[in-house]
């Protein structure tokens, strides 16, 4: 199956990754769903939404501060430096539903961060928004309007930033093969890149452990984690 796969990408103009928490999750960051997952301890709706941030904004900041900490410390894996260094040899775009900036440390130029970034943080009343990457003297952080901060992600209920939702349907179109690595594929609006990419005529190629609900439509799979996965196919176009 390696051997079917490195031979598509082989013959590939443009390969377009769409990624998720799996792919992240061998770096040291759990997943959401996963049976280790930030969910598992807290209800999302007390975490994740703008009502809840708004009643209570220090809680929901005191769980973003240690999910922060948790990936300022993680480091790329060998699945991120796998799709840096397959731009050498190919076009290749990331549409990532993470918000750790592990591709972009990893050495990847293209990437859309579909729900935002952990580390770049707005104000909810005036436009400022800055990358901060260290800890806050105090919770819930302040601008200097007096507004209070909030992460930039995107939260149950909220829209995806529509300028990098626009490109990615855009890249998703345009590309010969999509690589889903790391993805149960079950968040919408990002769950429909791959229908697109499919409707351009491109090659879908799935990479996980296990399957998801997508699976069907898949042209290859690879029952495989990214962080295994990857590097063995870059080793087969080299």
């Amino acid at each position: 199956m390696f051997e079917a796969v490195s031979s598509q990408i082989k013959d590939a103009k443009k390969i377009v990754f769409v990624t998720g928490a799996g792919i992240s999750q061998e770096s040291g960051i759990p997943t959401f769903r996963g049976k280790d997952g930030y969910w598992r301890k807290y209800d999302p709706m007390q975490l994740a939404t703008i009502d809840s941030f708004y009643q209570n904004p220090k809680l929901v900041w005191e769980w973003y501060e240690s999910r922060r900490k948790n990936i300022l410390a993680a480091h790329p894996n060998n699945g991120h430096v796998a799709i840096s260094d397959l731009a050498k040899y190919r076009d290749v775009v990331v549409l990532t539903q993470n918000i750790d900036g592990l591709h972009q440390r990893a050495g990847s130029k293209q990437v859309f961060e579909l729900h935002g970034s952990i580390i770049r943080i707005k104000c909810t009343v005036c436009d400022y928004k800055d990358d901060i990457t260290d800890s806050f003297a105090e919770l819930p952080p302040k601008c200097k309007c007096g507004g209070i901060l909030r992460p930039d992600v995107v939260w149950f209920g909220e829209a995806l930033p529509q300028d990098v939702w626009y490109d990615a349907i855009n890249h998703a179109k345009s590309c010969d093969i999509m690589i889903i690595a790391g993805t149960s594929l079950a968040v919408s609006p990002a769950n429909t890149l791959p229908i697109f990419a499919k409707q351009n005529g491109a090659t879908l190629i799935e990479i996980n452990p296990e399957r998801t609900t997508m699976s069907e439509d898949m042209d290859l799979s690879l029952r495989e984690t990214s962080a295994n996965a990857l590097p063995h196919l870059i080793s087969l176009l080299e």
